[in-house]
């Protein structure tokens, strides 16, 4: 809960990538609140006050998974509705003339996105949430110490750093409405 209060005001991209692997943390215990208390939460330098809060919202996040269907795959609500506010404001940003920088890094990153979807099972997902699929899976290889080969370390960054420049926009427009 922490981490992603102070992701969620800093990084939206980096936040929502945090909520996906909660939602997969969650899953890895069994969407079991007693689990999570005792075998995650208690690894914390946390006060005592500090962990009930993180166990509320852990229990808060469980019941969602529960009453949303997706306890063994997809995603909350609370994170579509911030993937999808990703992708307005994109569509926003690639529809205005007054975004050129923007522009430019979306057309640098548009082949790795298309070869992507090509290769992925989904290819209904918009653009956006293929490049945040891609940005998680290999941060979920990085974690399990797979072989990253250098083409896809290249395409990451490259979108990482488009993706990086949308939330930095998302930023600017929740600070001072973006004039389009």
């Amino acid at each position: 809960m922490f981490i992603a209060q102070e992701l969620r005001r800093k990084n939206i991209a980096e936040y929502l990538l945090y909520m996906w692997q909660v939602e997969d943390t969650i899953r890895a215990f069994d969407c079991s609140l007693a689990r999570i208390r005792r075998e995650y939460i208690e690894r914390f330098d946390y006060t005592d006050e500090q962990k009930e809060e993180e166990a509320d919202w852990f229990g808060n996040l469980i019941r969602m998974m529960n009453s949303e269907g997706c306890r063994e795959r997809g995603h909350l609500q609370i994170n579509k509705v911030t993937l999808q506010m990703l992708e307005e404001l994109h569509a926003q940003l690639l529809a205005s003339p007054k975004f050129p920088f923007y522009n430019a890094e979306y057309y640098k990153v548009l082949p790795y996105i298309v070869e992507l979807r090509n290769h992925g099972a989904n290819r209904e997902e918009n653009e956006i949430e293929t490049c945040f699929n891609s940005l998680y899976g290999v941060m979920m290889l990085r974690l399990r110490k797979k072989e990253i080969t250098p083409n896809t370390q290249h395409a990451v960054n490259e979108i990482s750093t488009f993706i990086g420049m949308l939330s930095d926009y998302y930023l600017k427009d929740k600070e001072e409405p973006l004039e389009f």
